[in-house]
């Protein structure tokens, strides 16, 4: 909410618009350090440079690894995959080049506000930079430097888009597409309710595994074994003297000096692109607002369901600690003169009408060495917990060779956490590492008695060790009973559906469509589903848009069968409500911002392909075959 406060030119307002796309957030208490620079790299590892800036292949694979989302890129595809990813990762390089060359800036503070706006963004630096690093897979100077290159590059995209039309013919058009509305009558078949009606018995369930009993191998699984080093114990077992606190503590005083500040919260009412008549009347409805809250009612729920502020009015209007400079000075001014719990009058700035809170007030002070304590000892273990952790999983590597046996004994020894997997099956998740899949895809390579290197699963490191390999083998029914009951019923349940479905239509086409009296015969429940939009849902059916040719076809057509949410469905439109033209006003803003982000979605790769071909033509980009080749080679081994 504060960047609404700034006083910025149009390109900036611009891009700071674009950012809150992005993210759809928008509050900034402090600046995270680090915010905005840029990864290290080495000239052999350079990909490509676009204009003097390389690009390199750590900060090009950590956009792979996000891009793919713990995907394996098939060997075999390698030479297809990598040079597509390669391309898209300095796609978002190029555009921000673009931006920067057209005069588009974006500050520290720009960053840190966006920064501020992510759901983790308060959290304190060593929670945040563990946060970064456990969900993205980076260091927070690059995730912060990717965030500064999305704002360029989405800045391009906002002014490309500046210039697009959207037409009342369209709005009218998509208002009509929205707001229309049918009511279905309907049949619905579950293959999965009807299966469990047959209730087969065990001598059924054997005669159809033996005549089926290839369809039911047991895979491969291994026992395994692991030893893991946990940041968080690891940490807490480095001792941190007082000496060392108040050195740290004597080297940043800045770090905990915190200036005047007040903790607020605010209801906006925005005037932004309103007629004078209409800011009459919006002014009307802030006074009225700021009497019911001087009259005792619960502010958060007045800023909850009347803010037009979309960072803060969900959080009741609260905007957290705010500092001098962060806002616009009516703002600002009103804020800082309010004492605790006191509320303002209506304050006007240009951005529309605010009714201002400040529930608590503090003045400029230091925080004392007592106070910074804690932090600054997480801090100093931090900066060498991961040594330790090394350390530790290399010593317990060294003796678990040396004593395949004992890992149990080594990890208790170490103060390391052991873990004992029987008939793991290669690939699935281990509820001890989360959802990392690097683990997984070591242990798959390992063969009977080895030992792996020392694996990172997020802020964990993991040793493996694989003591059996259970090859598959073809299964007897009692391992999987409950697997051939419920394929079974599911292939009973659907050869039901079908059969009943086929009558149904039959009957349908006899009877001229009259699915009452076809239900009846059939022994079928026929269901209505009340008045429904296409992009609402269908009562006891589910999502509209597996019924949109319902909207398409006159009343009573036969509609279906249609899959959807696992049944299959047969009926037909018994009305249709027209749309209520004289709400499109009210409706009109919102479609147009739906329209025109359709419009962004079309327009964002066909920009992004014709920056990069252009910068590519002009010499400004420059690819390191070379190193793409080495890329490929190492995917393709892996």
């Amino acid at each position: 909410m504060f960047d609404l406060f700034r006083s910025r030119a149009k390109a900036t307002r611009i891009l700071l618009g674009a950012m809150l796309g992005i993210l759809a957030l928008s509050m900034l208490v402090y600046l995270i350090p680090g915010a905005g620079t840029s990864t290290g790299n080495s000239s052999d590892q350079v990909i490509a440079e676009i204009g003097k800036e390389p690009v390199t292949v750590q900060e090009v694979e950590g956009q792979i690894r996000n891009q793919l989302q713990n995907n394996k890129i098939p060997p075999d595809m390698a030479d297809i995959y990598i040079p597509q990813l390669v391309d898209q990762a300095l796609a978002g390089r190029a555009m921000a080049y673009e931006a920067r060359q057209l005069g588009f800036q974006v500050s520290d503070a720009d960053v840190a506000y966006v920064i501020r706006s992510l759901p983790f963004g308060g959290l304190p630096t060593d929670q945040y930079s563990q946060y970064v690093m456990q969900q993205f897979n980076m260091p927070v100077s690059e995730f912060e430097n990717n965030l500064r290159l999305n704002a360029y590059g989405e800045a391009l995209q906002n002014v490309a888009l500046e210039g697009a039309v959207v037409t009342a013919a369209d709005v009218e058009y998509a208002f009509k597409l929205q707001n229309e509305k049918i009511k279905f009558q309907y049949v619905a078949l579950m293959a999965e309710k009807l299966g469990e009606a047959l209730k087969p018995s065990e001598a059924d369930l054997k005669t159809y595994f033996e005549a089926n009993r290839n369809f039911f191998p047991l895979p491969e699984t291994r026992d395994v074994q692991l030893i893991v080093a946990d940041q968080a114990k690891v940490g807490e077992t480095i001792p941190v003297s007082d000496s060392d606190v108040q050195a740290y503590y004597n080297a940043h005083q800045d770090q905990y000096r915190t200036p005047e500040r007040v903790h607020a919260r605010h209801i906006l009412v925005a005037t932004a692109n309103k007629s004078d008549a209409e800011k009459a009347k919006l002014k009307a409805k802030a006074e009225d607002l700021l009497k019911q809250a001087k009259s005792g009612k619960d502010f958060a729920n007045l800023a909850q369901n009347n803010s037009d502020d979309p960072g803060s009015g969900s959080k009741g209007g609260d905007l957290g600690w705010v500092v001098r400079g962060q806002m616009v000075k009516e703002f600002e001014d009103a804020t800082f003169a309010l004492k605790p719990s006191e509320i303002s009058n209506v304050i006007t700035t240009q951005y529309g009408y605010h009714i201002i809170q400040v529930l608590e007030k503090e003045q400029a002070h230091t925080k004392t060495l007592a106070e910074a304590k804690p932090e600054i000892v997480n801090a100093l273990r931090s900066n060498s917990v991961f040594d330790k952790m090394q350390g530790l999983e290399e010593q317990a590597r060294s003796e678990w060779a040396k004593n395949p046996q004992n890992g149990q004994q080594i990890a208790a020894k170490l103060g390391l956490q052991f873990v004992d997997l029987k008939n793991y099956r290669p690939g699935a998740p281990i509820a001890e590492l989360g959802n990392d899949s690097q683990t997984a895809v070591a242990i798959t390579a390992l063969k009977k008695g080895e030992i792996s290197q020392a694996v990172q699963a997020g802020t964990k490191l993991a040793l493996a060790q694989v003591t059996n390999i259970n090859p598959p083998h073809p299964a007897e029914f009692s391992e999987v009973q409950g697997q051939v009951r419920v394929t079974y019923m599911q292939m009973k349940g659907t050869t039901l559906v079908a059969e009943k479905q086929a009558k149904l239509l039959d009957l349908l086409k006899s009877n001229g469509g009259n699915l009452e009296a076809a239900g009846k015969s059939l022994g079928l429940e026929v269901k209505t589903a009340d008045y429904f939009s296409r992009d609402g849902a269908a009562e006891g059916v589910g999502p509209a848009r597996a019924l949109l040719e319902a909207f398409e076809k006159p009343d009573g057509t036969i509609i279906g069968p249609v899959s959807v949410a696992g049944q299959s469905v047969v009926g037909k439109v018994v009305a249709r409500q027209a749309p209520d033209m004289s709400k499109l006003p009210e409706q009109r803003e919102t479609i147009v911002a739906q329209l025109k982000q359709r419009n962004a979605q079309i327009v964002a790769p066909l920009l992004q392909d014709s920056v990069m071909t252009r910068l590519i033509q002009e010499g400004k980009i420059k690819k390191h075959q070379d190193v793409i080749n080495k890329l490929i080679a190492r995917y393709r081994s892996s």
